[in-house]
C-alpha cells in the first residue's frame, strides 16, 4: 500500500511540475515583446455623422494624444449620401482631415484641406507631431512634392517644396512625393524620407526649410535610372520606397525601405550601418511600412509594420532578427487591412493606421 501511496504521489507532484511549467511558458507568451491586444473601445464614436476614408498615418505627441491623417476624397460613393441636395441619408460627412485625440480617445480638435498661403496635398500620407507641438504633413500624390508645417492649432508655418514636377533625387529644393518626417530637436534638424517618386533621404533646417545634406541606400548618392523589380534574394543599390525615418535615443536614423522589404540603418551624417530584411519573399507593396521602438531606455525591439502581409513583426534591435509578431489579415479589432502607419506613446501603447480597405486607427495595449 505504500508504495501505492508513493506512486501517485510522485504522479501527482510530476503533473503539479509540468502545469507549473505550462504556466510559466504561457505567462512568458503572454507578457513578451509581442503581447499586444487590441482596445476595441478606442477611440470613442466620432461626432455626428462623421465618417473617415483611408487613414493615411498616425502620431502622438508629448502629452500621449494622437494625431491622424486621412483621405476625404476615399469615401466610398455609397457613403456620401449626406452631402447630396437634399440628403438621401444620414450617413455621412467627411471627418476632418487632421483630427487629433486624447489618451481615452476622446475627439480632441480637427483642421485641415486646402487654405490661403499654402499646397495642400491632394493625396494626404504622413504626420508628425515634433516636440515642440508643430504638426507636419506630406502627400504621395504624383504631383505632391511638398511638406507643410503647422501650429497644432492648424496655423500655417512654412512650405518646403512645392506641386507640379519633381526635380530628382539629388535636388536640393525641391521633393518627389515625400512620405513621412521626423525631427531632430538637438540639431533643429528635420529628416524627410522621399519617398515614393525621389529614392533618398532628405535633411533641412527646421526652421527656415534650408537645404543641409541627402543621400540614398547604402549612404551613396541616389540616382533616378531605372532599376528593375525586387526579387528575393536581391540587395538592390538604390532605394525603391522611402516610406519612413525614425531616429532611436542612441541617434541612429532607421529607414523604411518598403517595396525591397528592408530597414536600413545610418548615422545622421548618412553613413550606412546595417540593414535588416523584412518577410523578404513578399512582393506586391513590400513590407517594412512603418517603425516604432520599444518603450525600455535601450529601445531593445523594433516594432514593424507590414501592410502586405498584415502583421506588425518584433525585431531585435541589435541584430534584427525576428522574436515575435502580432495581428493577421482581417477586418476584427486586432487584425490589419493594409497597416500603413504606427506610432507609439509614452506607456508603450501602440496605434495603427490602416488604408485601403481598412480605414480606421487602432490601439494596442501591452499585457
Amino acid at each position: 500500500m505504500t508504495n501505492k501511496y508513493a506512486l501517485v504521489a510522485l504522479l501527482l507532484l510530476t503533473a503539479a511540475c509540468a502545469t507549473t511549467d505550462t504556466n510559466d511558458a504561457a505567462k512568458r507568451a503572454a507578457s513578451g515583446p509581442g503581447a499586444y491586444r487590441a482596445d476595441p473601445f478606442w477611440p470613442k464614436p466620432l461626432r455626428g455623422n462623421w465618417i473617415l476614408g483611408q487613414v493615411a498615418w498616425v502620431a502622438t505627441d508629448s502629452r500621449d494624444h494622437v494625431w491622424i491623417i486621412h483621405r476625404p476624397a476615399t469615401i466610398l460613393d455609397d457613403e456620401k449620401g449626406a452631402l447630396q441636395n437634399p440628403p438621401s441619408s444620414k450617413c455621412c460627412t467627411p471627418a476632418p482631415t487632421v483630427m487629433e485625440f486624447d489618451r481615452e480617445g476622446n475627439y480632441v480638435q480637427g483642421w485641415g484641406g486646402p487654405g490661403q498661403g499654402y499646397d495642400w496635398p491632394k493625396n494626404e500620407h504622413g504626420i508628425y507631431v515634433d516636440p515642440n507641438g508643430n504638426v507636419w504633413i506630406a502627400g504621395n500624390d504624383n504631383a505632391d512634392h511638398q511638406i507643410l508645417k503647422f501650429t497644432r492649432e492648424g496655423k500655417f508655418l512654412m512650405q518646403i517644396g512645392k506641386p507640379g514636377k519633381s526635380e530628382g533625387s539629388n535636388s536640393k529644393t525641391q521633393l518627389g512625393r515625400p512620405a513621412h518626417m521626423e525631427l531632430d530637436a538637438l540639431a533643429n534638424e528635420l529628416y524627410v524620407a522621399d519617398g515614393y517618386g525621389n529614392r533618398r533621404v532628405i535633411v533641412f533646417d527646421a526652421t527656415t526649410g534650408g537645404y543641409k545634406r541627402h543621400w540614398g541606400a547604402y549612404g551613396a548618392m541616389p540616382s533616378d535610372a531605372r532599376e528593375p523589380p525586387y526579387r528575393p534574394g536581391d540587395k538592390p543599390q538604390q532605394f525603391a520606397n522611402v516610406h519612413c525615418v525614425h531616429q532611436s535615443r542612441d541617434g541612429l536614423l532607421y529607414v523604411c525601405d518598403r517595396t525591397n522589404d528592408r530597414i536600413q540603418v545610418f548615422s545622421r551624417n548618412g553613413t550606412f550601418l546595417n540593414e535588416f530584411f523584412i518577410e523578404p519573399q513578399t512582393l506586391a507593396s513590400g513590407s517594412a511600412f512603418d517603425i516604432v521602438f520599444s518603450p525600455d531606455p535601450a529601445q531593445t525591439y523594433l516594432y514593424i509594420a507590414d501592410g502586405t502581409n498584415g502583421e506588425v513583426h518584433v525585431l531585435n534591435r541589435e541584430d534584427g532578427k525576428r522574436v515575435a509578431s502580432f495581428g493577421r489579415p482581417g477586418r476584427m479589432a486586432g487584425e490589419f487591412r493594409s497597416v500603413h502607419g504606427m506610432a507609439s506613446d509614452s506607456k508603450g501603447n501602440i496605434y495603427t493606421a490602416e488604408v485601403g480597405n481598412g480605414r480606421r486607427v487602432q490601439k494596442f495595449v501591452p499585457r
